[in-house]
């Protein structure tokens, strides 16, 4: 046997088989002090398991909503503050028709791994309609019985039931749903007050705070798990209106709907997804703001839907290459790419290629930010927008519309083959966009710029997503009508000094776009 010291007496067989023998003696209770030293490692990478004696908060004594310490030095308890708001945490079933072809998944424009936690119970029945049994969480918000819980976990059920943690059951009636949000309000009907829990404001949370989620993961109800908020205002492409607050709380399946608490034992958040590779909590939890809640939930019990205020303008963010090609420092704004016609916008002034960077006064910081911002909006009520279009200050003042729905697109056919190119720059070919082309590539009439035939596939055009049958319609600050003229605005950008151009670009499948696309060979 060698050693790292050579001056190391090595043991003898009969010492090596002595030890062997009291390790085989030793049997479980050796491998329970491993597995605890284990355990007892890694705590202090996960989370602190003491209070520090000289912590900057003081709690008041009295102070009978925060986890009370057992005693000195020693781990608090959450048991108090669970046996408070448990009672209100109920579970939620809910029965619908479907077929075996049916999805377990409920949110299937969700990215993999990002999933709900919805738990479905089907018993399946080969080529026929059969009755599936879904279970969630939700939580009781008035005594009066109105409950929160995720769309999801009630999507098209035909009887839903609540079960209250003291064993009570009741018939639920669907007061409305906002499948944006994924949000669902609940009524129940009982001859004496029901225990309630009350929303707490999620946007005094901080990344490290404490946070308690109560539900029913796999059916098993009033399951509690601790942990502490990860992130803020996660986007995980779930919608236009909604920025998650990370947990690290373990949540399942059957979690959906189900509250998350601060200390105060006030709903900051409701569980509604996971990031899970395996199928299972990997300590990756998304719970929608209590903000969020609070305000869908107040349109839902008034008029059983979500209405929300509408701009009529496409935008986008301000990217820092965007920024760049503008000649600007401050990445921060909506970029408007396209204006509806006859929409509130158009009516108000706004223009191609302003940035809007407030609107009643409140900063904006992106496209998702002022698309909530406006959303909050009443229709038909107005609101003043501070645009920066071109080097100037503008206020705008226009009369929020309601939102249409939403329409769906509808998949693309394959590009047909247009005309050869005419001129060349930044990876593209170009071309006037001629009356046959526009026929080519289904265009408007009114669709005006310069046509791109090709794309280099090893450009930073082809990057950014620029195909053949789209259309550049402006080059920085200048409308484009020929090849020659895009030509002259990137050389006058590269003269400029600048690494990129700012392209507005009219999309063969719809809709405008602005891109900023890196400057290469003309």
């Amino acid at each position: 046997m060698q050693t790292d010291n050579p001056n190391t007496q090595q043991p003898s067989q009969s010492a090596l088989g002595r030890t062997r023998a009291r390790l085989l003696a030793m049997g479980s209770a050796a491998a329970i002090l491993v597995v605890g030293l284990g355990a007892f490692a890694l705590l202090p990478q996960a989370r602190p398991t003491h209070i520090a004696t000289a912590a900057p908060v003081q709690l008041a004594a009295n102070d009978t909503r925060a986890p009370r310490m057992l005693e000195n030095s020693s781990p608090f308890s959450f048991a108090d503050l669970v046996e408070r708001v448990s009672p209100a945490v109920v579970t939620i079933t809910s029965e619908t028709m479907t077929t075996e072809n049916d999805s377990d998944d409920q949110q299937e424009n969700l990215p993999a791994p990002f999933r709900d936690l919805f738990n479905q119970f089907n018993q399946q029945h080969p080529q026929k309609p059969h009755k599936a049994i879904s279970a969630g969480s939700g939580f009781i918000i008035d005594k009066a019985g109105l409950i929160v819980t995720n769309n999801h976990v009630v999507d098209n059920g035909k009887k839903i039931t609540v079960k209250l943690p003291d064993g009570r059951s009741f018939e639920a009636k669907l007061m409305g749903t906002d499948p944006a949000t994924d949000i669902a309000l609940l009524k129940i009907k009982s001859d004496k007050p029901l225990p309630t829990v009350e929303f707490g404001d999620d946007r005094q949370l901080r990344v490290g705070d404490w946070v308690i989620a109560v539900g029913n993961p796999f059916g098993l109800s009033n399951s509690v798990t601790a942990g502490i908020v990860s992130s803020i205002g996660r986007d995980i492409g779930a919608g236009n209106y909604n920025d998650f607050i990370q947990i690290d709380a373990p949540i399942n399946r059957g979690n959906s709907g189900g509250p998350t608490f601060d200390l105060r034992g006030q709903v900051i958040g409701m569980n509604s997804m996971i990031f899970s590779p395996s199928g299972g909590s990997v300590g990756i939890g998304f719970a929608i703001p209590a903000a969020t809640i609070h305000d869908v939930v107040g349109q839902l019990q008034a008029h059983g839907h979500v209405a929300r205020g509408w701009l009529g303008v496409s935008i986008q963010s301000v990217t820092p290459e965007i920024a760049s090609s503008l000649g600007i420092k401050d990445s921060k704004g909506a970029l408007v790419a396209d204006v509806v016609p006859n929409g509130p916008a158009a009516k108000a002034g706004f223009e191609q290629g302003d940035i809007v960077t407030a609107i009643n006064g409140v900063a904006v910081e992106d496209n998702r930010d002022l698309t909530r911002k406006v959303a909050l909006v009443p229709s038909g009520q107005t609101a003043t927008f501070t645009v920066a279009r071109q080097g100037q200050i503008k206020t705008l003042k226009a009369e929020i519309g309601n939102r249409p729905d939403d329409k769906v697109a509808s998949n693309a056919p394959d590009l047909p083959v247009g005309p050869a190119a005419t001129g060349n720059a930044m990876g593209l070919g170009l071309a006037s966009l001629t009356p046959d082309a526009r026929k080519t590539f289904n265009l408007a009439e009114t669709t005006a710029g310069v046509l791109i035939t090709k794309v280099d596939p090893n450009s930073d055009a082809a990057d950014k997503g620029l195909q053949a049958g789209d259309v550049v319609q402006r080059v920085g600050g200048h409308m484009v009508h020929t090849p020659a003229e895009v030509q002259s605005s990137v050389a006058e950008a590269q003269k400029g000094g600048r690494k990129s151009v700012l392209l507005l670009v009219a999309s063969s499948q719809g809709g405008s776009r602005f891109v900023a696309v890196e400057i290469g060979a003309t």
